[in-house]
């Protein structure tokens, strides 16, 4: 008997529930809680990425959110047709683009008076009249009439910004949204987080200000663009002063962007430095005032891995002294993640970082090659705005007393005396630089540092992960030797259901087969497809040093998805160095078991030693309970198991406990005695799974974690050539063309890279391997006594090198 269309869909629909219910076999149930079996590839569930910090921001948690926001769906911000305007017709179809564009609303705009408040501020004021200790060694203040002191405020003010220029605002939005349209297949925003986003914005008296991941130059044009376009007006948006010709400033300084004035960016240290930061603070002061929006980039442009940057700590320092002087009651912040699938870089014509400043006509070059390049799909992503007066009330009273730095906690693992200090916390936070940031007390120095790492982890962890992402990791670490089509789809169907479990959602929908050739296609040109006589294709990734670093650069967009599985892998993998040092990269031992206590050792250890801003360690969780989340995050996936004694009742045995002594809670005075609790769990072990898939599973985490830390171990081995003592940026060039040389001998280019040659040297400098000292050229380095000897050099290589899969 035939069965009709709706019994064969419900056959299908049975079918995978009861696959899915295998694999979920493992979930908790009988809470109470209700679960529904979805299939997340199909589309069926994405998570809702983007609340904010439950810990630090209670209050906001709860506000600008509502349940019905995540099923609003998303908006392709480039479609933009007739009826985006007030008018129909032909001719509307035909001019669209310019007529929606004039009809955005600009909102807030800059005071008239803005000069003549600035001249009046109370900090302008006090450097003239000589209240400022700093300025007080100029000789010639004195001499300055109050027309001579108007002109040099309105020459750093003009540094700083300039007055909107709407006819140029709306034709340069216009020809970006045309660019746009060319390169791009689409960009999405998703409208639960715009709603959100919109809701802030109401908030009476209170200003945004969006603290942004950085993925190219093109996010300081994109992301105001997108606000604008939405209704959210033209915000302000900061640009490093020293990156582009003078030009060119010009012309981002009529659309909106303001620059740090050079005076401002190190510790002014006379009459112009002082005025400078007087003239930056209170312009600051006055933009939040009249409610205009901030947009301020934590990242570093075209870094590879998240880091954290000097100019965007300035900008932040600024902002919170701005809410502490009383200029405005509150700001409200909302971390913002920037996603693509191919970001225009130096090597596509795009428009990402160089070394020399990029001017006007070299832009417009880059932008006619670009139009030669696909680029894929765009994702801009907002998390929920949160309270800036609540999370400094908040981070204040959770302030910790025990800090040590990580040349305390480290130094004596390293040279072999280990003391048990892993679970303290490294007092080496992110600082902004010294200028703007000067005013402010050690505390609130601190707070700065916090907040940006805080924020910079919410806009990594609500960045959506994209098709090329996940093709380029699969390519690079888990298929280096090629892989067959049919096998390549598979695992590309697996790690973007790993990817959505993990609560991170995908840049992409549609099916399988169109995704995976979508992502080949993008990386044309770092794999290479032969199609067998049987009719499949086999997939290999070039060798050629090109072709690697661009598989690495995009598929670090996956180390924060699974940041913590690797580094509970390298630390399984230290383990397995100590005790089989010849052991296979393919080989996990059946019997081999690993104690709790040495894992956590370990796995605390490489905590330590990863760079906060990589780690993506938000300031309110612990290293201790982070490690706990390592662990618990190796048995959920499946990689560990935990190992009993025959003769020992199994751990999920309670039938014969007395649940009023083990289970229930204790007496507020029992919790002292919680030490005997710890010790039995740290004489737990645990054996690595034999499943099929756990072996590449391992090797795929650690390879994700293996460019920074084969970079950290070849940086330990160029300690021996280095020609200390030496300027920190030849310091930099040595070692980067060292790492040149040493991925030339194994193919390894993906180590070769400058962002994390500058994250070990910065690491180095923290453990006290490299001292730092000022020069009149720059910093200069000098090797610390302990490792000017062979064998100390030796021990921080093996310590490196033990993290780092072979």
């Amino acid at each position: 008997m035939a069965l009709t269309q709706r019994d064969s869909a419900a056959c299908i629909l049975l079918a995978e529930e009861k696959l899915l219910q295998r694999k979920m076999k493992t979930w908790p149930s009988g809470f109470g809680v209700k679960l529904e079996i979805v299939t997340p590839f199909l589309g069926k569930y994405r998570p809702f990425v983007g609340r904010c910090c439950q810990t630090c921001t209670p209050k906001s948690w709860q506000s600008s959110f509502h349940k019905h926001l995540p099923s609003l769906g998303f908006h392709n911000v480039l479609q933009v047709t007739e009826e985006n305007t007030r008018y129909r017709g032909w001719l509307v179809r035909r001019l669209c683009y310019f007529l929606a564009i004039l009809e955005w609303k600009v909102h807030s705009e800059t005071p008239r008076d803005l000069q003549e408040r600035i001249f009046r501020s109370k900090r302008v004021q006090d450097v003239m009249s000589l209240e400022v200790p700093q300025a007080r060694g100029a000789g010639s203040i004195l001499s300055k009439s109050p027309a001579q002191w108007r002109s040099e405020v309105l020459s750093i003010l003009g540094q700083i910004q300039s007055p909107l220029s709407l006819f140029i605002l709306r034709l340069c939005s216009w020809a970006l949204l045309r660019l746009l349209n060319r390169v791009f297949l689409n960009v999405l925003l998703h409208k639960g987080q715009l709603e959100m986003v919109r809701r802030a914005a109401q908030t009476p008296d209170v200003p945004l200000v969006f603290l942004s991941t950085r993925k190219s130059r093109l996010d300081g044009l994109l992301l105001p663009f997108l606000l604008f376009a939405q209704g959210l007006g033209v915000p302000r948006v900061t640009w490093e002063y020293q990156a582009f010709t003078p030009s060119l400033r010009a012309l981002l300084s009529r659309l909106g962007g303001v620059f740090l004035p050079p005076g401002a960016e190190h510790v002014p240290d006379g009459e112009r430095g002082v005025l400078s930061r007087a003239v930056l603070t209170s312009y600051i002061e006055e933009l939040l005032k009249s409610r205009q929006h901030l947009v301020i980039f934590l990242e570093e442009p075209v870094s590879g891995v998240p880091r954290l940057s000097a100019p965007g700590g300035e900008w932040l320092a600024l902002v919170l002294g701005a809410v502490r002087a009383g200029a405005v009651p509150d700001v409200m912040l909302v971390p913002v993640g920037i996603a693509y699938d191919v970001a225009p870089s130096a090597s596509h014509g795009g428009l990402s970082g160089s070394a020399q400043p990029l001017g006007l006509w070299s832009c417009l070059l880059a932008v006619h090659r670009a139009l030669g390049w696909e680029f894929g799909c765009v994702r801009m992503d907002f998390a929920q705005p949160f309270s800036l007066q609540e999370y400094t009330a908040n981070s204040l009273f959770r302030q910790s007393c025990s800090w040590k730095s990580l040349e305390e906690l480290l130094l004596p693992v390293i040279l072999g005396k280990s003391p048990d200090l892993l679970d303290w916390e490294t007092s080496e936070e992110w600082y902004p630089g010294l200028g703007a940031a000067a005013e402010l007390k050690a505390d609130e120095r601190m707070l700065v540092g916090r907040l940006g790492l805080h924020s910079l982890s919410a806009g990594v962890s609500c960045s959506a992960v994209m098709a090329v992402a996940i093709m380029s990791a699969l390519l690079l670490h888990k298929h280096r030797e090629g892989v067959f089509l049919s096998r390549l789809m598979s695992d590309f169907s697996w790690l973007v259901e790993e990817t959505l479990l993990r609560n991170r959602d995908v840049g992409f929908s549609g099916r399988l087969r169109d995704l995976v050739l979508h992502a080949l296609s993008l990386l044309r040109g770092c794999v290479s497809l032969h199609r067998l006589s049987r009719g499949d294709v086999l997939v290999a990734p070039r060798e050629t040093e090109a072709a690697v670093r661009e598989l690495s650069w995009h598929s670090a967009a996956l180390l924060p998805v699974f940041m913590c599985e690797a580094v509970g892998a390298c630390a399984i993998n230290a383990l397995l160095v100590e005790m089989l040092p010849f052991l296979g990269p393919a080989e996990l031992p059946a019997a081999m078991v690993l104690s709790q206590e040495e894992l956590r050792r370990k796995t605390l250890a490489l905590l330590q030693l990863l760079p906060r801003d990589v780690l993506l360690l938000q300031p309110c969780q612990s290293v201790s309970c982070y490690g706990q989340e390592v662990l618990d995050k190796l048995i959920q996936c499946g990689l560990l198991v935990a190992e009993e004694a025959p003769s020992e009742r199994p751990a999920c045995d309670t039938a014969r406990r007395r649940f009023s002594q083990k289970l229930l809670w204790k007496e507020m005075e029992d919790f002292n005695d919680s030490d005997s609790d710890y010790e039995d769990t740290g004489k737990r072990c645990f054996k690595i799974s034999q499943l099929d898939n756990c072996p590449d599973f391992f090797l795929f985490l650690c390879g994700l974690l293996g460019p920074l830390l084969k970079t950290f171990e070849r940086a330990a081995a160029f300690l021996g050539e280095s020609g200390c003592p030496e300027q920190e940026l030849d310091y930099v060039e040595k070692l980067q063309r060292f790492l040149v040389r040493k991925a030339r001998e194994d193919g390894s280019f993906e180590c070769a890279n400058r962002s994390l040659a500058l994250s070990s040297v910065r690491t180095f400098k923290a453990l006290g391997v490299l001292r730092e000292q000022p020069g009149p050229a720059g910093p200069i380095l000098h090797l610390s006594e302990t490792f000017s000897t062979k064998g100390n050099q030796e021990r921080l290589e093996k310590f490196m090198g033990q993290f780092a899969s072979s």
